[in-house]
């Protein structure tokens, strides 16, 4: 098991002036955090708007650079890239959104609070509709996995001290999350 992440290149296109479609950025991404041994999790970019402002130009904000809790934005998405290792500490959870995960490379295991499990595997796709989880690595590689985090109505039965509001309420407090 590494203490480092896996590096990833990020390329993001825009337009210029004359509206030529251009690279803006291309480098390795560089908002990654990791708060258990040998797990990463980087941030790619987001959003805090729907429908996106995709203005014109070569002056863009770098939304892969943005301090990010758990959640994504009020109204917006969060797009990641994670990393398990063998032998993880997994723990239970649940986000208010809707998750689109894809497994890249490595298995997983998704625990239901009521015990039920599912095997993931390289091209895995799961929708992930606001329920109570973990992610244990059973395995004997590290799973790589993305997920796009959108945010969702509250579902009205969880009281958890994560929700999204107490999240980003703390972010705005310059609290970390």
């Amino acid at each position: 098991m590494t203490n480092q992440p896996t590096p990833i290149r990020r390329i993001i296109t825009g337009h210029d002036s004359a509206n030529k479609a251009k690279v803006l950025i291309d480098g390795p991404a560089q908002n990654v955090r990791g708060n258990r041994p040998g797990q990463f999790t980087t941030l790619m970019w987001c959003s805090d708007e729907m429908p996106l402002d995709m203005a014109v130009g070569e002056d863009i904000e770098d939304m892969g650079a943005r301090q990010l809790g758990t959640y994504p934005p009020v109204n917006g998405t969060r797009f990641m890239i994670s990393e398990y290792p063998p032998g993880n500490h997994p723990t239970m959870h649940r986000t208010e959104t809707v998750d689109y995960i894809i497994i890249l490379s490595g298995k997983i295991d998704m625990e239901l609070d009521d015990g039920q499990t599912v095997t993931m595997g390289p091209g895995d796709v799961m929708v992930q509709r606001g329920t109570n989880h973990a992610w244990i690595n059973r395995y004997d590689e590290v799973c790589r996995m993305v997920f796009v985090l959108i945010d969702a109505k509250p579902l009205g039965f969880t009281e958890h001290l994560r929700s999204r509001d107490n999240e980003h309420r703390q972010l705005n407090e310059g609290h970390k999350a």
